[in-house]
């Protein structure tokens, strides 16, 4: 069997949906903000768990 040519690879873009890692590399959208959690939650002071046996 033949070796096949390799094919001339051609990227464009257009308007299906893509990762926004790829959106935001392309400049075609603003990256989303990254939330704050800290402080948001209360953990509270509890022991340790111990199984019963």
């Amino acid at each position: 069997m033949a070796d096949t040519q390799p094919r001339q690879v051609q990227r464009r873009v257009d308007d299906s949906a893509a990762d926004i890692g790829t959106l935001v590399a392309l400049g075609l959208v603003e990256p989303p903000p990254v939330p704050q959690y800290e402080g948001l939650f209360l953990e509270p002071d509890l022991p340790p768990f111990e199984e019963p046996a």
